[in-house]
């Protein structure tokens, strides 16, 4: 969720419901070297009870400096740590949902993590996907690792990295590591469209919570009616073109606060149209200029000239969004799976995965 989570999104998310909402992921070099980037990635409204912060790391000593200064610096009240991101530019070097298969790696990262974390009582997570493809699976033992090293809880994506986000979840890899890990809480990931999806997650799987991520594109109220299913009510946000049109202006107000730049955070605003306006009645035209705005203004004329009235259009503003890609062979560092174990030098390759400041 790089480049959806910041402040800006997170607000507005909370002004329709709760939840425990995380900032987007940041490698622990970027952060160790405190650059500007990172800096604003970790950063959070004064009301943000909880200040939740996605590490992504693949050396030990980075990762623990990393969680040290958000702990010794009081930045954050929950970390967890990525494993699941299948980008190919993080998984070729060994980053991302490539990593659990180098247990020796996985382990000292892990522990260390969890180690620096304590020393400020601060609970550390760790998100992963189910391995690298069908024959490489990984996460029963890298569960079963993070436990042992004293994480707060585990949460899987039952997809592996060869899915990428193509197909269906495996919800029942998310009942094994439930029953496999009865001393933690565990949350599931993958497909959760809807409250009734959460709902139905949690009583196939027995998980504690669930985890959203793409589901909450365009859709900032999904997690009020998250919290109202568990809660037992049925009421939904159902909301007709003019109330989406309200969120889509809310949070591009948000982005300027966020930003301090009107042109920038109107450019990062472009993406989230077709994830607000999936299933509506736009037309092409209107479409096209929702996707080029270049100011609140613009914005504004732009959104007065929708039919404000045109109800909701049920299935079809549901279920999947954003790009699914396709399953495809995982990259990977040279002769990465012929040991669960590093080399040499894929020990000395490896911290290349951290170059970049936040992706996956």
């Amino acid at each position: 969720m790089a480049g959806i989570t910041n402040s800006a999104f997170r607000r507005l998310c909370r002004e329709y419901g709760g939840g425990l909402y995380v900032a987007e992921m940041v490698t622990s070099r970027a952060l160790v070297e405190r650059t500007p980037e990172s800096l604003r990635i970790i950063s959070h409204d004064d009301d943000e009870k909880v200040r939740s912060v996605q590490l992504y790391g693949v050396d030990p000593v980075t990762v623990g400096q990393a969680v040290r200064m958000l702990v010794e610096e009081d930045r954050a009240d929950h970390i967890d740590l990525n494993f699941g991101c299948p980008v190919p530019k993080v998984t070729r070097r060994g980053g991302g949902s490539a990593l659990p298969w180098k247990t020796d790696l996985f382990t000292s990262i892990v522990r260390t993590a969890v180690k620096e974390a304590s020393k400020g009582n601060v609970p550390l997570t760790i998100k992963m996907r189910k391995g690298i493809d069908d024959d490489h699976l990984t996460y029963l033992d890298a569960g079963r690792i993070a436990r042992d090293a004293g994480v707060a809880a585990v949460a899987l994506h039952g997809r592996t990295a060869a899915q990428f986000y193509s197909g269906q979840a495996d919800w029942s890899a998310i009942a094994r590591l439930r029953e496999a890990l009865p001393d933690i809480p565990v949350l599931g990931n993958g497909d959760i469209w809807s409250a009734e999806d959460a709902v139905r997650m949690v009583r196939e799987t027995g998980v504690d919570g669930v985890v959203v991520g793409r589901g909450c594109q365009g859709r900032p109220w999904l997690f009020g009616d998250l919290m109202a299913a568990f809660e037992g009510s049925d009421v939904r946000h159902k909301p007709d073109l003019g109330k989406v049109a309200e969120s889509v202006y809310r949070h591009a107000e948000l982005m300027v606060e966020t930003f301090g730049d009107e042109g920038k955070a109107l450019r990062e605003i472009r993406k989230h149209m077709a994830w607000y306006f999936k299933g509506y009645v736009v037309g092409s035209e209107l479409r096209t200029k929702l996707a080029m705005v270049t100011s609140l203004e613009v914005l504004r004329d732009t959104l007065d000239q929708l039919d404000l009235d045109s109800p909701y259009p049920g299935v079809d503003a549901e279920g999947p969004r954003g790009r699914a890609g396709s399953p495809k062979r995982p990259a990977l560092p040279k002769d990465w799976l012929e040991s669960r174990a590093l080399n040499a030098a894929q020990s000395q390759d490896i911290s290349a995965a951290e170059l970049d400041v936040s992706g996956g």
